[in-house]
């Protein structure tokens, strides 16, 4: 006879390498005492679920459902691109909305479009834009480039991206005194043409390099079409392999009418006891 206890409903879902756990808490059953310490620990890898971020869905009177995105350490941040896609999939499979949608997040309204297992999402609208400034690091000053895509991030060109210790490097960066007291993420790119560039992620909350990151790929874009490296649509070769498409509109004060567009995929669903998030 299996032993009773309390079980949690949840996704494992998959945004270009990105992975989330997903749980519907319209109904307020998420009856956990530390959200955050609970997310903590079904986020670690081989001894919980594991996954880079866990998104909890709640209802909205403002759009379709409200969403609180949480990254593996427990912190709650305001956006995730390829969270965001997975969300939009996962409304849409539950019956919690149609295949054009809307959410709330800490970042503002974002809309959504579902077809099968592509997402495309329009993000608000980017700002805190400054290109080309130095920061000190240990051997001493690099160029980088910042904007905010919903969360902040910091872009450094490169010319072999797989040359880069993006783990050292980025964990520098992510907490250089220049971007506290919240930190940043760091993105390196390599730019192959007009419309692709490639890039490698060390991201903040995960604190350490991902597959993918979708805000990360559309701040890498824009920053390269603000450089006039690149132009709209910018396919983002990231680092699991997959294209994320970024549309946007390039305008003098900065950029308007911005897309991700990728795939969001099912990984499986289940139920996680309460021995593998309780101590």
């Amino acid at each position: 006879m299996r032993e009773v206890c309390a079980m949690i409903e949840f996704f494992k879902m998959s945004g270009s390498g990105n992975d989330f756990i997903l749980i519907d808490n319209r109904d307020g059953s998420l009856a956990v005492d530390n959200l955050p310490a609970f997310v903590k620990t079904v986020c670690q890898r081989k001894v919980s679920v594991g996954a880079d971020g866990l998104i909890v869905i709640e209802n909205s009177d403002r759009a379709d459902f409200r969403w609180r995105f949480f990254n593996a350490d427990g912190s709650e941040v305001e956006m995730c691109g390829n969270g965001g896609r997975c969300a939009a999939r996962f409304a849409v499979i539950k019956g919690i909305a149609g295949e054009k949608l809307s959410f709330e997040t800490v970042a503002g309204i974002i809309d959504a479009e579902v077809k099968g297992d592509v997402v495309k999402l329009r993000l608000t609208d980017p700002h805190s834009l400054k290109a080309d400034f130095f920061i000190t690091v240990g051997e001493g000053p690099i160029e980088v480039n910042f904007i905010n895509t919903g969360v902040p991030h910091v872009v450094r060109y490169v010319e072999d991206l797989d040359r880069v210790n993006v783990i050292n490097t980025g964990r520098i960066i992510r907490y250089h005194e220049h971007f506290q007291p919240g930190g940043t993420n760091a993105n390196f790119v390599e730019v192959v043409d007009t419309r692709t560039i490639r890039i490698r992620t060390y991201e903040r909350g995960v604190e350490d390099e991902t597959l993918a990151c979708g805000t990360g790929a559309v701040a890498s874009a824009l920053i390269s079409a603000w450089k006039g490296l690149v132009e709209s649509p910018v396919d983002v070769r990231v680092k699991g392999g997959e294209i994320l498409r970024i549309y946007f509109r390039k305008t003098d004060r900065g950029f308007e009418d911005i897309y991700l567009e990728g795939k969001a995929k099912v990984v499986y669903e289940g139920h996680v006891w309460d021995e593998a998030y309780k101590q």
